[in-house]
């Protein structure tokens, strides 16, 4: 079974304004509420891909009613903790450049802290447990690592989608899989990476840190996967963004599913670049049709 666990869940309210104009009344052409929270998008997709996943982590308030019913509304399991706190509001403005305000986190008491851990003591091996996201204040920074070290003896396998020191301390967990972009990877080494090129040499440095798998994705440029035994380079066709909400989490959920349904890792590889591109030059998730046409549009070098 796959869960992902989203300790930072939101509302993402998407709001199409052109032009927008600072200082002024702007009237929105189109508006669009949906479930977020990065472990929650990558839940999404599976479930349009058709593979089951369990969604985790926490909601409070009238935002995670609303988080709670459209999960249940499009067949996505859950077992989130409820908090008196509500859960925050992301707002995502579509103009001539796309600007995300991320809203005010919840508090998480402790008792809903116990109540993680006593679902996460459930996982078996075998299990694949996806770390993606913020975390909320009130929660300690080094969380994900301290489940990875309670849970990666037990055989789950761990995906961490994380940045900043999160993404640092549980490097040293042997994650199965890894999904920077080339920012957040360049973060961790503190250094600017441009190229595909540099992204597979500090790719190389993640899985010398401990990185079992590790995707890196350049926008444009496409991606890069490396782990001890392969190097691959992506390139992908180009087209207008339309979406850049849910890419990454869509690569994340395009590799556990082809992978998980027999792929060699190249090709898993290819599928999570076509499913990552689907959602970028699409307005919402991707679909298996939309990753059927542009996976013979996926080089791999």
């Amino acid at each position: 079974m796959i869960y992902t666990l989203t300790l930072n869940p939101s509302i993402d309210y998407h709001i199409w304004v052109a032009p927008f104009q600072e200082g002024q009344i702007n009237r929105a052409q189109k508006e669009w509420k949906a479930a977020g929270g990065k472990g929650i998008n990558v839940s999404k997709v599976l479930q349009i891909l058709g593979m089951d996943s369990t969604v985790l982590g926490y909601v409070g308030g009238f935002t995670g009613e609303f988080i709670q019913q459209e999960l249940e509304q499009t067949g996505v399991v859950h077992q989130l903790i409820p908090i008196s706190g509500e859960s925050r509001i992301n707002v995502k403005i579509k103009a001539e450049r796309e600007t995300d305000i991320s809203g005010v986190s919840p508090a998480i008491p402790a008792e809903a802290v116990e109540q993680l851990w006593a679902q996460l003591d459930r996982l078996q091996a075998g299990d694949y447990l996806v770390l993606a996201g913020s975390v909320p204040e009130s929660l300690p920074s080094d969380i994900y690592q301290t489940i990875m070290n309670k849970l990666g003896p037990k055989g789950v396998h761990l995906v961490l989608d994380a940045k900043g020191k999160a993404l640092r301390s549980g490097l040293s967990e042997r994650p199965f899989l890894i999904k920077p972009n080339h920012h957040e990877l360049g973060e961790l080494f503190e250094v600017e990476i441009r190229t595909p090129q540099e992204a597979v040499a500090y790719g190389r440095k993640a899985v010398e840190l401990g990185a079992q798998n590790v995707i890196v994705s350049l926008a444009e440029q496409g991606a890069v996967f490396v782990n001890r035994q392969e190097t691959y380079i992506a390139r992908i066709p180009t087209g207008k963004l339309v979406n850049s909400i849910g890419a990454g989490d869509s690569v994340v959920a395009g590799f556990l599913y082809a992978y998980n349904t027999g792929s060699v890792v190249k090709d898993a590889f290819s599928f999570a670049v076509a499913a990552g591109s689907a959602t970028a030059l699409s307005e919402g998730f991707c679909t298996p049709e939309k990753i059927a046409e542009l996976l013979p549009q996926i080089t791999i070098l």
